[in-house]
């Protein structure tokens, strides 16, 4: 049997911080910002802010989506990779946490490359189908977990063929694999993971990165 994955301590995180991750005055005052709010536990890690980022590099990404936005620390790590036609759709329902992201793209000279819409999520996506069809190479979801197997839906319709989906909080602090974890958002995760490692319509991978990250490769 291989080896269980390292068990990352403080120490080991911070060695990670310091030698595995590029930080920068804008990112590291977003997430100051943030960590004042009582739901500062909403943002993502710093490391998986550039590894999104990284990743939208290596596919050359132009065109992508996000579910859930908060106060935009994933959106302006994707946005400052794309090329100055790139273009990102965030879905959020917050006025409040979005006006923080909001003051960073206009800092970072992003927010020509984002368009916010407020909204619940699943309308926002029928309009995109109706609109720009399959033509995303990206999309992030990070929301309500009991409708992340519509969101992954309706986003597999709206990627092109080779299309990424990145969904977050996959592992939910490893209550997906505690029997006696029977709340709704959990059951919805667990049912969510248990669906994806059977659609043949992806190529996919889940990894412990943060609080756990799947990525799902339409076929």
């Amino acid at each position: 049997m291989a080896k269980q994955p390292l068990q990352v301590s403080d120490r080991l995180y911070s060695y990670i911080l310091e030698f595995g991750f590029r930080d920068d005055p804008l990112l590291q005052e977003l997430r100051a910002e943030t960590d004042k709010l009582p739901a500062s536990i909403m943002q993502i890690s710093p490391e998986q802010g550039q590894f999104m980022a990284l990743l939208a590099q290596l596919m050359g990404v132009r065109r992508a989506i996000e579910i859930g936005t908060f106060t935009g620390y994933s959106s302006l790590s994707v946005a400052r990779v794309l090329p100055p036609d790139g273009k990102l759709v965030c879905c959020d329902i917050s006025e409040e946490y979005t006006a923080v992201a909001r003051r960073y793209w206009a800092k970072a000279g992003v927010a020509g490359k984002i368009d916010l819409r407020l909204a619940p999520a699943l309308e926002t996506l029928a309009d995109l189908k109706k609109t720009d069809g399959a033509s995303f190479d990206m999309a992030f979801i990070d929301a309500d977990k009991t409708n992340y197997q519509h969101y992954y839906e309706a986003i597999l319709e709206l990627l092109r063929p080779g299309g990424v989906i990145l969904i977050d909080n996959v592992l939910w602090g490893g209550d997906v694999a505690e029997p006696a974890a029977n709340d709704a958002e959990t059951m919805a995760l667990r049912k969510l993971n248990s669906f994806v490692s059977t659609d043949n319509r992806v190529d996919f991978c889940l990894l412990p990165i943060a609080d756990g990250l799947t990525i799902a490769r339409k076929r």
